[in-house]
């Protein structure tokens, strides 16, 4: 019978306990325990190898733990597979931009609200249930509107509009899907500078408009992003959770700086 801990499935909807992930005799992920409180947007950061997509990757279920628990709304979803994470509520964007490019903007989040609702579909992502195309059409148009996609570029193909809106789409695609937990896999990973503006803002939205019925876990370098939209800093070296804090207390935290910049002066940006 699958473990269900209802004590905790309130107040967090993420937690993990000793998760631990070796590949042969690399540690990436050395026994994190963490509590996600539902409704927060928390950030983890860590220099290069610190085991940050792999943690991302243990939660969704591309990977299986070495050991340690993985819970979900206080249901152990451990030995869950991908696809199971996500039927209770699990989505994520990736490092690398991952959309349908020959697609267009509009069919790229249709498709995404299709597979959401168990509508099939055919290989040029035509719906087999006559009439559905309309069911969805409302709900495309109103994700489309929160993450501020271009209004103009909706029925142009993915792979012709600019990277800011493709990484904004990956966004509304992961949100098709319904989920409680969001985990966005650095999303402004190749923007330019003057670009950062835009997915910062596309995240605040996306947390305006759903509140506490969506809770948002980020990995990402760039410091202004983390620093502009986490309540809540997590930061991992070398596999291990070394600080957990707000972002002014992560900035000042001795232990973070020295990972990150190996004992100097310097600050957090």
């Amino acid at each position: 019978m699958e473990e269900v801990d209802l004590s905790s499935a309130n107040e967090f909807i993420l937690s993990t306990n000793g998760l631990t992930k070796n590949f042969g005799g690399l540690q990436a992920v050395n026994s994190v325990t963490l509590d996600v409180e539902r409704g927060s947007i928390k950030a983890i950061i860590g220099p290069n190898g610190s085991g940050k997509t792999t943690f991302f990757n243990l939660i969704t279920g591309v990977f299986t733990p070495s050991s340690g628990h993985i819970f979900f709304e206080g249901r152990n979803i451990t030995r869950s597979s991908m696809h199971q994470r996500a039927r209770l509520g699990i989505s994520r964007s990736y490092q690398i931009t991952n959309i349908f490019p020959y697609q267009t903007t509009f069919e790229n989040i249709r498709l995404a609200t299709q597979g959401c609702s168990g509508a099939r579909v055919n290989f040029l992502g035509m719906l087999k249930k006559a009439g559905s195309y309309t069911d969805f059409h409302e709900k495309v148009l109103d994700i489309a509107s929160i993450v501020g996609l271009d209004p103009t570029k909706l029925y142009i193909p993915a792979f012709l509009i600019p990277h800011a809106e493709q990484r904004k789409l990956e966004i509304a695609m992961a949100l098709a899907t319904e989920p409680r937990l969001l985990l966005l896999d650095e999303p402004a990973a190749g923007m330019a500078i003057e670009e950062i503006p835009e997915v910062i803002n596309a995240i605040l939205r996306v947390k305006e408009s759903y509140g506490d019925q969506l809770t948002l876990l980020i990995v990402e370098h760039k410091m202004d992003i983390v620093m502009n939209l986490s309540e809540e800093i997590i930061v991992l070296s070398e596999g291990r959770m070394i600080a957990r804090g707000s972002p002014k207390e992560i900035q000042e935290n001795e232990e973070v700086l020295t990972a990150y910049l190996g004992g100097t002066d310097e600050k957090l940006a």
